[in-house]
């Protein structure tokens, strides 16, 4: 069987910045393929290990890791070294005691973050489509891929509680007043926020958020935003 179209590599001058690898030397570096996340916004395992949580020095041992099933992400191996993990992922490696959930901070889109081992098995995930399908059933799209035939009441935007990789929705998180969101992309990534007013979109505008970040306000798309609690996050995040 053919593989999907795609190289297999990307020069190092094009990679994004958060992958936090050398610029010049070597010349390429392995990019992601199509998978759950878009390339613009994840971390190919093989430079996650080498690169991001520096646990093997080459992309040898990288490979050979990864090939062996040491590397699971949410619950699943993947013996992929072009597997892209993104955003609330969470990454176990057999022979490390840590466990890492990567979630944006300090301006970086992804960092990885070490959490306990009892939240290994719960990530949040934002609805991204629902759509209904045959027999009147709904299908909800998520953000890293997913997608699931379900009767919970979620609306895009919503953030949902899930177990891995069971993929059982434990609470629906809403986007409304009062939220506490997670801004994912910009100068402001990684900061936790208020929900002050939901601003439906229009013509030429998205969909904004007006949230209190501290003494100031600031209206972005609600698609820079995730929802991880009402009051406080329901995980762990920083």
């Amino acid at each position: 069987m053919p593989r999907i179209a795609g190289s297999k590599k990307l020069k190092r001058q094009m990679a994004p910045m958060f992958w936090g690898i050398t610029r010049k030397s070597p010349r390429f570096v392995t990019t992601v393929r199509p998978g759950p996340h878009s390339k613009n916004f994840s971390i190919p395992s093989a430079v996650f290990l080498r690169d991001t949580l520096k646990l093997v020095t080459t992309a040898r041992e990288a490979e050979y890791a990864i090939y062996n099933g040491k590397v699971s992400v949410d619950g699943v191996k993947r013996k992929s070294v072009h597997h892209g993990i993104g955003l609330m992922d969470v990454v176990e490696l057999t022979g490390v005691s840590d466990i890492y959930r990567l979630v944006p901070k300090q301006g970086h889109i992804l960092e990885p973050i070490k959490i306990k081992s009892s939240e290994k098995s719960v990530k949040l995930v934002k609805v991204t489509s629902k759509t209904t399908i045959r027999k009147g059933k709904t299908q909800l799209g998520f953000h890293d891929g997913r997608s699931l035939i379900s009767d919970t009441k979620a609306k895009v935007g919503d953030s949902c509680l899930m177990q891995v990789p069971e993929q059982k929705i434990n609470e629906v998180l809403p986007l409304e007043k009062g939220a506490k969101v997670l801004v994912t992309k910009g100068v402001n990534a990684g900061q936790l926020a208020d929900v002050k007013e939901i601003k439906e979109g229009t013509f030429v505008l998205p969909k904004r958020a007006l949230l209190s970040l501290g003494k100031r306000e600031i209206e972005i798309p609600s698609d820079l935003v995730m929802v991880v609690g009402k009051k406080e996050p329901v995980i762990q995040i920083a």
